[in-house]
């Protein structure tokens, strides 16, 4: 199976399924000699768990990492870091009922037709939980770009139609003191009792993630086909269940005119608007970078649903096991990390352009 792997300089591939033994990664073109801060990196995990809250799933894992290799007395030896997670909460008699039928919306059905076979316990490869792997590698790059200069922030802006309104660029960084990880106390209320309602009805709801990225210097990205808005798009539709991507302006852009879009340029380099989101040309221009992710209502819901089986015939899919209602709040570290990965492979890319 191919697709496993994503970055050029700094890359990460994951392997594992969701109640196999175990998943994990291999990371390489780590620089070497740089002190890590482990504990750092199981805090981002943490964010990712599942059942750190009554809006989630309620799957209980640790998430615990377990370093195998590249670090040595705390610090990188530039040789590749190879890690796992334990899946200590494996439950895949749960999923004997779907073992020969299709949830509508999932995996299932084009995981089958192209291979043939497929691990139905939790989704197996196509499960989010894979998501695990990327945060470890996220918060290795972030603690990098951290270094550098470079902040990586994200935050709920929206569920289902409960949204944010304004410019979000100039909300304050989140402290993340909400189950939903939406940095407004009265909007996340709402959004918490929501989630809730439509847990109790057996459904499930989708949202927005709103991410900032500042201290970017001038010059990551490059033409024609490694554009470094092209590589984040690619990283966040990357994540189960995104249906979108927008950065700066994003499709609102399409009401404007050109004289109100352009962002003039002044005589120190910023720029007086950010409608280009800090990339031009796929390059950025030391603005910061800001985007949106869309994220789906997940395909399973604790409903009864209408389907077929691998044999073409109708049937009725049970709805049950232990899902997110909503994927957004556990969707936050997951985009930064994707940002970081992205970001950080570009800045390693750069530096080997210049002499």
């Amino acid at each position: 199976m191919v697709g496993n792997s994503i970055g050029h300089t700094f890359k990460l591939t994951t392997f594992g399924e969701s109640h196999g033994k175990a998943i994990g990664g291999i990371i390489d073109g780590v620089p070497s000699n740089f002190k890590l801060n482990l504990e750092a990196v199981q805090i981002e995990i943490d964010r990712r768990r599942p059942g750190q809250s009554d809006i989630v799933t309620q799957r209980k894992e640790s998430d615990t990492v377990r370093f195998l290799s590249g670090i040595f007395e705390g610090k990188t030896t530039g040789s590749p870091i190879g890690f796992v997670i334990e899946n200590e909460n494996q439950k895949p008699k749960d999923y004997s009922h779907i073992k020969d039928v299709y949830r509508p919306s999932h995996a299932d059905f084009t995981y089958d037709k192209k291979y043939g076979h497929r691990d139905y316990r939790g989704g197996g490869r196509s499960s989010a939980r894979e998501t695990a792997s990327r945060v470890v590698a996220g918060a290795i790059a972030k603690q990098f770009l951290q270094h550098l200069g470079i902040q990586i922030n994200a935050f709920v802006s929206q569920v289902g139609t409960l949204k944010l309104e304004g410019d979000l660029t100039q909300i304050a960084l989140p402290k993340e003191e909400n189950s939903v990880r939406c940095p407004d106390a009265g909007m996340a209320e709402k959004m918490i009792d929501y989630i809730k309602a439509i847990r109790k009805e057996g459904d499930t709801v989708g949202g927005v993630v709103f991410a900032k990225i500042t201290g970017v210097p001038i010059g990551l990205g490059a033409p024609v086909f490694d554009k470094l808005h092209a590589d984040l798009g690619k990283a966040m539709l990357s994540i189960n269940a995104v249906k979108g991507f927008e950065y700066g302006s994003g499709f609102a852009g399409v009401e404007m005119k050109g004289s109100q879009h352009n962002d003039v340029i002044q005589t120190d380099g910023s720029t007086l608007t950010n409608h280009s989101g800090g990339i031009q040309g796929g390059i950025s221009n030391g603005e910061p970078i800001f985007f949106r992710v869309a994220f789906k209502p997940i395909a399973t819901i604790m409903q009864n649903q209408d389907s077929v089986n691998y044999k073409m015939e109708k049937v009725k899919v049970e709805g049950k096991g232990r899902h997110d209602p909503c994927v957004v709040p556990r969707a936050v570290p997951i985009v930064e990390a994707m940002a970081a990965i992205t970001l950080f492979d570009h800045y390693l890319r750069n530096k080997m352009t210049q002499i």
